[in-house]
């Protein structure tokens, strides 16, 4: 069992950073693969972010590509998502999502454990 928590949200200005950290609980943290998600008012939640449990590996959806960074330090059990040049279409709330193992999942039915999610606002 794997429990998130996520933080670090709140108002930026267009073209500002802000950097969202989940936290997570439990002693397994480094053999889970984490993903990070968003879903904006009124639209389905989307793939944002994925890192492999080792850390070697990481895969972006093309919106943030270039952007965004996802990072993990698994001595703090902890999962990063480094967001910059942020713009207001990447207002939403934030999850952060833990699998077991090591597979590309970029699909959120593929998760077995999240977040509650943090607000994220891109004021133009």
């Amino acid at each position: 069992q794997v429990q998130l928590v996520e933080s670090g949200g709140g108002l930026v200005q267009a073209g500002g950073s802000v950097r969202l950290s989940c936290a997570a609980s439990g002693r397994t943290f480094s053999r889970y693969s984490m993903g990070w998600f968003r879903q904006a008012p009124g639209k389905e939640r989307e793939f944002v972010a994925w890192m492999k449990w080792s850390g070697d590996t990481t895969y972006y959806a093309d919106s943030v590509k270039g952007r965004f960074t996802i990072s993990r330090d698994n001595a703090k059990n902890t999962v990063y998502l480094q967001m910059n040049s942020l713009k207001p279409e990447d207002t939403a709330v934030y999850y952060c999502a833990a699998r077991l193992g090591g597979g590309e999942w970029l699909a959120d039915r593929e998760y077995d454990y999240w977040g509650q999610g943090t607000q994220v606002t891109v004021s133009s």
